[in-house]
């Protein structure tokens, strides 16, 4: 089976479309808009990624609390594992991801509100240095024929921020498909 990706950003703050025009009537901006504008809030935006993995749920959803696997993919890069995990794997626990590079110090950290074993984990997320801006991440597995769905959705993004979000949460599922398949090839040698 091979791995598919799906992507879709949603727009939590949309500008009303009768916005106002000279000679035209209408208000200026939405009321939501408007209040967003005033109180200098920036507006939020809601992604949605999938992919299809061809391993079990319970494989796809481990390597998502497995210090030593997640610290190969969950926010590293293809050249750059992650130099410092630590994992609290329950509800209320909290986990950090640290990433150095050209000395150069970077802190994923969150806690996380739900799990579900197998099929869905719910957490925060912040970065340093920003360790305020806190976003909220679903990750929802389902079994399909020969493996399964993963819906990953983050919620609170600045609007800014989303393209690159977006193309960072594309690039580490992707990351999560190399994990998996390389320990899927090493078990699989293994017993030979």
């Amino acid at each position: 089976m091979k791995a598919g990706i799906h992507v879709e950003t949603r727009i939590a703050d949309r500008p009303d479309s009768r916005s106002h025009h000279p000679g035209r009537p209408g208000p200026a901006t939405s009321p939501r808009r408007n209040k967003a504008a005033r109180s200098g809030v920036e507006p939020r935006v809601t992604i949605r990624v999938k992919h299809l993995y061809a391993v079990s749920p319970t494989r796809a959803f481990g390597a998502w609390l497995d210090p030593q696997v997640a610290g190969r993919w969950l926010f590293a890069t293809a050249s750059q594992p992650m130099a410092d995990v630590e994992i609290d794997g329950r509800a209320g626990g909290s986990f950090c991801f640290v990433e150095r590079r050209a000395g150069e110090t970077a802190r994923y950290m969150g806690e996380y509100v739900e799990i579900i074993p197998d099929r869905r984990l719910v957490f925060t997320l912040s970065m340093a240095p920003h360790p305020d801006a806190i976003t909220r991440v679903t990750v929802a597995i389902a079994p399909v024929a020969k493996g399964c769905m993963l819906e990953l959705t983050h919620e609170n993004i600045p609007r800014p921020h989303a393209a690159y979000v977006e193309g960072r949460w594309t690039g580490i599922l992707y990351g999560l498909g190399v994990t998996l398949d390389s320990a899927a090839a090493t078990i699989h040698h293994d017993q030979e």
